[in-house]
């Protein structure tokens, strides 16, 4: 038997025609900013060709850019191709007009120049936000800062600086001069410190003569015993 071809091409799962469903959908809301966007580019173009005034070709482009930005927001385009055809359109604009100041301005510095000004403009607004505002209670507050780091920095060598030792300190001392009462004083001092050892020899004299006669008693002691001995044995025997 013959078969009839299938005339129904389309999607026939579930998924699949919800997936139409849901593509006609975004059609009917996407296609109208896209349609605007290509639209409003158009006439920018127009615009910059044909008006004489500077105003309406730069009003023109920037309602085209801003089209292309609702576009590229609710997914209608890429972002990349967005920021594609604005780079297009301006430079077709300063092409058409004549001018580089009608529209967007031309790119003049280099990609390195570039960054080289954006770290100059970094760090001068890191040095502004250091310094504070200008005002009688910034510098105030400035000041404060400055005269709690000189303390504390002075703190810090007064504890770094070792204390001075007491040799270092006499010999640190300055001689004094050498004055008549303080050369009478040295004198009698001198004498003082002569006539103790005199005074010391003499008390020990003193003391070796008391002690002689001393030293003769206990010797005689001594002997009368031995001269009585003999006596005892002879009357014995």
């Amino acid at each position: 038997m013959a078969k009839t071809p299938r005339k129904w091409t389309g999607a026939r799962s579930p998924s699949g025609l919800k997936r139409v469903r849901s593509s006609a959908r975004r059609h009917e809301i996407l296609q109208p900013r896209r349609s605007a966007a290509k639209t409003l580019v158009k006439a920018a173009l127009v615009t910059a060709s044909t008006s004489a005034n500077g105003t309406d070709s730069a009003e023109a482009l920037a309602q085209a850019m801003s089209a292309l930005d609702r576009a590229a927001k609710v997914g209608a385009i890429h972002k990349n191709q967005a920021a594609r055809r604005k780079s297009r359109l301006a430079l077709a604009m300063n092409a058409a007009s004549g001018a580089t100041g009608a529209g967007l301005a031309a790119k003049t510095v280099s990609k390195a120049q570039a960054q080289k000004a954006a770290k100059a403009r970094i760090a001068a607004s890191k040095a502004d936000k250091a310094k504070g505002a200008q005002t009688a209670a910034g510098k105030a507050r400035a000041a404060l800062h400055r005269t709690t780091r000189s303390e504390s920095a002075e703190a810090g060598a007064a504890k770094a600086v070792p204390a001075p030792t007491k040799a270092a300190t006499t010999k640190a001392t300055p001689a004094r001069k050498a004055t008549p009462a303080r050369k009478a004083a040295a004198k009698t001092a001198a004498t003082k410190a002569a006539a103790k050892p005199a005074a010391k020899a003499t008390t020990a004299k003193a003391t070796a003569a008391k002690a002689a006669p001393k030293a003769t008693a206990a010797k005689a002691s001594a002997v009368k015993p031995a001269a009585k001995a003999p006596a005892k044995k002879a009357a014995k025997s």
